[in-house]
């Protein structure tokens, strides 16, 4: 004779269908990140490029399509290219030569910092606290992809930032 399984109490059933519908919005959490000031994604730092399409990803409206943009003349520029997420900010470099340039969202337009910047020729227009970084700064519709893929290619061939 088969044996059967005692029903469950309604105090069991009710733990159980809380601990389900919690587990939810903390998966909905880590499918969509937080937005900071400006619309910059909140991402932890993480090497690779799987966080920096999760950044980009994440990134709205028009400063988005700006992202992939920036995102692929880089990878283009340079092929061995390696990424991070620092400070949600995502960064880009050559192995064994440190940062040349990463990026980071304002509300307004997206800050490109190419850390050896002064070393470029031209320079980038924006000054930096530091002597050798430089900005660019991109409004909607105003990137320059020529002078930027020249750019991100003279700075990959410089030392970068270690960090």
């Amino acid at each position: 004779m088969a044996k059967r399984s005692a029903p469950k109490s309604k105090k069991v059933a009710k733990r159980a269908k809380a601990a389900k519908s919690a587990t939810k919005p903390a998966a909905r959490r880590a499918a969509k990140p937080k937005l900071l000031a400006g619309g910059n994604p909140q991402i932890a730092k993480a090497d690779g490029d799987a966080p920096v399409q999760a950044y980009i990803a994440a990134i709205p409206d028009w400063k988005g399509d700006i992202a992939r943009r920036l995102d692929a003349l880089i990878t283009t520029a340079v092929p061995d290219v390696r990424k991070a997420v620092k400070w949600n900010s995502p960064f880009y470099g050559v192995e064994g030569r440190g940062w040349f340039v990463g990026f980071h969202c304002y509300t307004r337009y997206i800050k490109v910092t190419f850390f050896n910047g002064a070393a470029l020729r031209p320079p980038p227009p924006g000054a930096s606290k530091t002597a050798e970084a430089r900005h660019l700064d991109v409004y909607e519709g105003e990137l320059d992809e020529a002078r930027f893929a020249d750019w991100v290619k003279q700075a990959s061939r410089l030392p970068g930032w270690k960090a």
